[in-house]
């Protein structure tokens, strides 16, 4: 709820007599009921909530913040797994059933009510508003720990300009020389790359458990300071800075894929590892695990759940066509994650061919794969100083496009919720998103310790991995059952002129609700504590995961015991009262919320 309106009426009982002489002193809107007024308006300062300089800026914020390193890492270890080429069946068919439809539908809700994620989703069903909440919680967690990635990107691409690669031989002061190799040595050999030596030893000085914090590495600790300060400078000025930014972001990584699909395709070994790729196992496609992996990964690669699409598309003219950037923005991320695909497996052919050992035993996912295995990629080419910078580079604005998004929903949390208030305190916009980009700098402190790469991988996994399944069964659940289809399909047609197609209004009604359902259902069933290689972390540090889980979680039954509880009547009536939209389907003007600008509405607690 917007707070420091001066119109606004809050939470007490309004006599007829003063709704007059307030709809006679604002010559309210024909057919508006003043009984059903609105109890969660944007306040006076929405009428300057900026807006995207062209359609395009938000197309390539969008695609920015969807094509991350999950794309690079996690997308072709995933399909090689699971059938290789037959895995882009079950794929795209998720993309159809679930991605593209809750892609619409989070755009749709941020252009309607231009508010983010917690107000947004308060106004649609506010007996689970904490659904909002619990996605800010989990945006502004997911900075604390990402931004250390871009940091690692950094500390590489700083490295990346030595005459001799520092992970190019063992004959280095970090190295353990008698379990060192100068090449990858496959998953059977005792023996350490020279490059995950690198990794181990120089970058992370990793410690032998999370029990073990070691102290702070200054050499990343200052380079987490420069990545916030990338971020700082990139979002500072709202949609008006990062519009500009991502016009880079965005688009240099496909630059730097194609250029290193060119290279790879010529190196000896790499169209085997294409083909290891793509080579169909169709028996994989009976197995219900396969479709499950499949939507995870659709509805995680696309980043549904996380607020910050909504927070995105809340920036968007109000009549934008959002059914147009849907296609772009999930189809361009799907494309990627195939481009991705070539361009890792073909590096990773390579280097069988290399070392003549098989693709199996090198394909891995997740950091190792980028820090680890490509960085010996590029020790073995020509230029390799020019290869490893390019890439770096690359990685650094794969994450920053992904940081700037889930830094904007806290920004834009605070913003919605607090408005002339914080203001008041902050005096400028530019000072509040450094007091958010200063606080997710300080949580960020334990992961750069020497023991910080557990507690990076304890958060990622209860945060990424547990959390967001929860938020998202209970957003679609908001939106798709309680809210309705009919009601979405008339926001949509309100903006576009027309509603939504059978094929949307189907999938938000069945398909849609019962996947994620499935996907929450297997992730329960399949979970299994947190892990670093074979390092097992203890129950303690699980127990402590489980809580950073709840931070999240917790807000979506604290937020609906809030909402019966202020509520008045029996049980039953406080529960119907609570799942009553407040948001405004009424209007028949193309604009209904510029109206709502003009008119600002007063707030009433009505238990009729």
């Amino acid at each position: 709820m917007g707070l420091g309106a001066e119109n606004t009426i809050s939470r007490g009982k309004v006599s007829a007599a003063a709704i007059e002489v307030y709809l006679d002193q604002t010559d309210a809107l024909p057919g508006t009921d003043p009984r059903r007024l609105d109890n969660t308006m944007p306040e006076k300062a929405e009428e300057e909530r900026p807006t995207w300089g062209r359609n395009l800026e938000f197309i390539l914020a969008s695609v920015g913040y969807a094509v991350g390193l999950g794309n690079v890492w996690r997308f072709p270890y995933l399909c090689y797994r699971s059938g290789g080429g037959a895995f882009l069946i079950p794929y795209f068919t998720m993309l159809l059933l679930c991605g593209i439809p809750l892609l619409f539908m989070e755009f749709a809700i941020g252009q309607y009510t231009r508010l983010g994620p917690v107000h947004a989703l308060a106004k649609i069903c506010p007996l689970l508003k904490g659904v909002g909440v619990a996605t800010t919680v989990i945006s502004f967690l997911m900075c604390t720990y990402y931004n250390v990635i871009i940091t690692w990107a950094l500390y590489y691409f700083l490295n990346s300009f030595w005459t001799t690669l520092p992970w190019q031989s063992c004959n280095n002061s970090w190295n353990a020389v008698e379990n060192c190799s100068s090449g990858l040595t496959g998953n059977a050999s005792n023996l350490q790359s020279a490059s995950q030596q690198f990794f181990d030893r120089k970058l992370l000085e990793k410690t032998d458990g999370i029990e073990e914090a070691g102290g702070v590495r200054w050499e990343l600790f200052g380079l987490l300071l420069v990545a916030w300060a990338i971020v700082y400078l990139c979002i500072f000025k709202g949609v008006k800075s990062t519009g500009k930014v991502v016009y880079f972001t965005a688009l240099f990584p496909y630059f730097v894929l194609f250029a290193l699909l060119i290279n790879n395709v010529q190196l000896p070994g790499a169209v085997n590892g294409i083909i290891y790729f793509l080579t169909p196992v169709w028996g994989k496609l009976l197995e219900v695990q396969v479709w499950v992996n499949a939507a995870a990964q659709v509805f995680n690669s696309i980043g549904i759940g996380f607020g910050s699409m909504i927070s995105l598309a809340s920036y968007n003219k109000f009549n934008n066509n959002i059914l147009r950037d849907t296609l772009i923005v999930a189809l361009t991320n799907s494309a990627t994650s195939i481009l991705a695909g070539f361009v890792i497996f073909s590096a990773i052919g390579y280097m069988a061919h290399v070392h003549n050992l098989p693709v199996d035993d090198i394909a891995t996912d997740g950091p190792g794969l980028v820090f680890v295995v490509y960085p010996e990629v590029f020790s073995t080419m020509p230029v390799p100083q020019l290869w490893a910078a390019l890439f770096f580079l690359m990685l650094l604005c794969l994450g920053l496009d992904s940081q700037f998004s889930m830094a904007e929903v806290a920004v834009t949390y605070v913003v919605d919720e607090f408005g002339v208030k914080v203001l008041r305190i902050f005096k400028r916009r530019e000072l509040l998103v450094l007091a958010v980009c200063s606080t997710c700098f300080l949580f960020g402190i334990p992961h750069i310790t020497r023991g910080g790469i557990y507690v990076f991988q304890l958060m990622d996994h209860y945060t990424a991995v547990v959390s967001l399944m929860f938020l998202a069964f209970f957003e679609v659940l908001a939106v798709c059952w309680i809210f309705g289809v009919s009601r979405i399909s008339k926001m949509i047609k309100i903006m576009l002129g027309k509603e939504p197609n059978l094929f949307f209004r189907l999938n938000w009604m069945v398909a849609t609700p019962l996947l994620v359902l499935v996907i929450l259902v297997s992730s329960i069933a399949q979970y299994s504590p947190a892990h670093y290689g074979k390092y097992v972390f203890p129950a303690w540090a699980n127990v402590v995961g489980w809580g950073i889980s709840l931070l999240s979680i917790v807000c979506i039954p604290l937020g609906a015991l809030q909402e019966i509880w202020r509520n008045e009547g029996t049980l039953l009536q406080r529960i119907k009262h609570a799942i009553k939209p407040t948001i405004d389907l009424d209007a028949e003007d193309d604009h209904p919320e510029e109206k709502k600008l003009k008119y600002p509405l007063i707030t009433i607690n009505s238990h009729d």
